[in-house]
């Protein structure tokens, strides 16, 4: 199966488009999203064609793919237009033996993470930077932000095949940029 994983879309219609023409083109299964899907926040500019109505439609059209979780510019009236659940603090998804733990970034953290079997991955947005690390057997992973990167980092997303057990990171022209074992 495999999952794309991405964060921090931040209302961008422009962006979203180009995520989800590369799910289609990828061959995903699913969408897991780690927050923040439509408002851009107060510490942010706003992003490249904000247009959150726009990107609720184009999510809402493919709901039955998503799995998402809260982010901490998500909030219940952005609950009400989705057609999907998008306000749980935390989501787990059981692959074999596996766990991925799937979290915003911003309450539960690398740093504060919940005990998780060797060859887990626990999964956050929120600080707009992609990073991939491995400590004590569980490996760490963060996207980066679909619409406003941070520290010089691309817009993209990350790719995982839970058959190979593999997590690339793609720009959003569908470039891989780092591929990982897990």
């Amino acid at each position: 199966m495999k999952f794309m994983i991405a964060s921090d879309l931040h209302g961008s219609a422009h962006f979203t488009k180009q995520l989800l023409a590369q799910f289609e083109e990828k061959s995903c299964d699913k969408l897991l999203l780690l927050g923040d899907l439509l408002y851009h926040g107060a510490r942010n500019d706003l992003p490249g064609s904000y247009a959150p109505k726009e990107v609720t439609a184009m999510l809402n059209g493919m709901s039955e793919k998503i799995l998402c979780v809260r982010g901490n510019c998500d909030s219940e009236v952005d609950q009400m237009v989705m057609e999907f659940p998008i306000m749980a603090p935390y989501s787990q998804v059981i692959i074999g033996d596996r766990t991925l733990f799937l979290t915003h970034g911003h309450a539960i953290t690398p740093e504060n993470a919940p005990k998780l079997p060797k060859g887990s991955l626990f999964l956050s947005g929120h600080t707009h930077v992609p990073t991939f690390t491995e400590k004590e057997g569980v490996f760490y992973a963060n996207p980066g932000s679909v619409s406003i990167p941070k520290c010089g980092s691309e817009r993209g997303f990350l790719l995982l095949d839970s058959d190979a057990m593999t997590l690339s990171r793609f720009d959003l022209a569908g470039n891989m940029l780092e591929n990982h074992q897990i």
